[in-house]
């Protein structure tokens, strides 16, 4: 049987990233406007998100800005109830959903603060991701090529010291996204998960230079860190029409970092 055509343009594809204003969700949201799409840039800073959406426009290109703290649930109805009025035409279709919103979260076992960090870590990282695809959904289940791309870390595969609340946040995102894989598939609608390694973002902006050329040199194949676009690229590549036959799983984009033993 002779499968028809299939296509690898997002020109006109309805695109919500969460946590867009900076790092790998700017990012994206610049990869996917630069490919045709209209892009809803979500972001817990405002400011931060309508300055990625007007420099989007100045290239003539389609983009809007929303405040979007994904930690209020109510929010998360109004943004996602919002963005399919204002790009999904007549049937207020949303074609692609990008769970890129995170926060840093450290905290050793015994502290103090560990309790507030782990409930922050998890409402953030984890039952966000559930929550806008939720609401997104309906809109969802309207598109031709549905897909909802879900951001974790290699901190979900392999652990560092005293990180285990963004670690177990990190992780609930994988088994999350192969669950709703399963779920969603007689649909038509994939899920999938990007884990990246080392990137140059805000989160690592505080990491001295040397201190990264190091680290990078000695954990990754690569031998250095990855640019936020290097992940973005991949994210589209996981939510072209094309990319119709992959679904449930968890993509490292690390550098090599959980290919190297040592």
């Amino acid at each position: 049987m002779t499968h028809p055509p299939l296509s690898r343009s997002v020109t006109g594809s309805v695109v919500l990233v969460t946590g867009a204003g900076s790092g790998m969700g700017r990012a994206t949201a610049e990869v996917f406007a630069a490919e045709g799409a209209h892009v809803a840039v979500t972001d817990y800073d405002l400011a931060a998100a309508e300055a990625v959406a007007l420099e989007i426009v100045k290239q003539g290109l389609s983009a809007r800005a929303w405040a979007l703290d994904v930690a209020d649930p109510d929010r998360i109805i109004e943004v996602v109830a919002e963005v399919a009025e204002a790009f999904g035409g007549p049937d207020r279709v949303i074609d692609i959903v990008i769970n890129n919103a995170g926060i840093s979260a450290f905290a050793p076992i015994d502290s103090e603060t560990y309790d507030a960090v782990w409930a922050r870590s998890l409402a953030v990282l984890l039952t966000a991701h559930q929550l806008v695809i939720r609401a997104a959904l309906p809109h969802l289940r309207k598109s031709t090529a549905p897909r909802i791309v879900n951001i974790a870390s290699t901190e979900a595969l392999g652990a560092t010291s005293r990180d285990s609340p963004y670690a177990a946040a990190k992780a609930g995102v994988t088994g999350l996204t192969r669950a709703l894989a399963v779920e969603l598939g007689r649909e038509g609608i994939t899920v999938n998960c990007i884990c990246p390694g080392p990137i140059n973002t805000g989160m690592t902006q505080a990491i001295a230079d040397a201190d990264k050329a190091t680290f990078a040199k000695r954990r990754t194949a690569l031998g250095r860190y990855g640019a936020p676009e290097e992940v973005a690229h991949i994210t589209l590549s996981l939510c072209l029409p094309a990319a119709s036959y992959i679904t449930g799983v968890s993509i490292p984009v690390d550098g090599g970092l959980m290919a190297r033993n040592a």
